[in-house]
């Protein structure tokens, strides 16, 4: 592990945070029940400093050899609405050893891994605490199309409030209209998606799955 782990949190300075609720435990900020009405929250200004702690939390718990440790997903953009869920994704140097060296770690944590996720080049570890998900983990290699198109992804909502504004709207439509089903909304953002990652340097296919 690099010293220290590169962490990749909210910009500062890079949108205007919006939404407020700074007050309170930032753990407090997050969390669905799972088969629920699909719910997008206003943006929360607790939500980069409950990446801070989740970044402590493995930091210490996880073994060297993690290359970085970043904020993605809608959570990881200021002034973004976004579902109550952070999402981390950690660097790792090699993909198998990856999994036999990390997951003792992350399940002592709370992660669950699942060997059923249909992202081939990630190692997926949702955690739910007090029946609530929480957290999305991924283990990935820098050099794997999910890992480069979760950051490419990021980073343009991040740089572009115009297609933050644009992502929102479609968010929160999709949330109104689909109600529990959470392959349809995922599936009516994948046409977005692809148009940003053509547009700011990604690799469209199998990975390019939208959070």
């Amino acid at each position: 592990m690099e010293d220290p782990i590169e962490s990749r949190g909210a910009t500062p300075g890079s949108r205007g945070t919006g939404g407020g609720h700074g007050p309170g435990r930032p753990e407090d900020s997050v969390g669905m029940a799972r088969g629920t009405v699909i719910e997008i929250r206003t943006y929360d200004a607790r939500w980069p400093r409950e990446f801070e702690r989740v970044r402590a939390e493995l930091t210490a718990a996880l073994p060297r050899g993690v290359l970085a440790i970043h904020h993605v997903g809608s959570t990881s953009v200021p002034g973004l609405a976004a579902k109550p869920i952070l999402d981390v994704l950690v660097g790792v140097p090699s993909f198998s050893p990856a999994l036999r060296e990390l997951r003792p770690a992350l399940e002592g944590l709370g992660f669950t891994y699942r060997p059923d996720d249909d992202l081939p080049d990630r190692h997926y570890f949702p955690r739910t605490v007090a029946g609530l998900r929480r957290h999305h983990l991924s283990l990935a290699e820098p050099a794997s199309r999910h890992y480069r198109n979760t950051l490419v992804f990021r980073d343009a909502l991040r740089d572009d409030p115009a297609l933050a504004r644009r992502y929102e709207a479609l968010k929160r439509h999709l949330a109104a209209t689909v109600g529990t089903d959470r392959l349809a909304y995922l599936d009516g953002k994948t046409a977005f998606v692809h148009e940003v990652l053509d547009a700011y340097g990604g690799d469209v296919g199998r990975s390019a799955r939208p959070h």
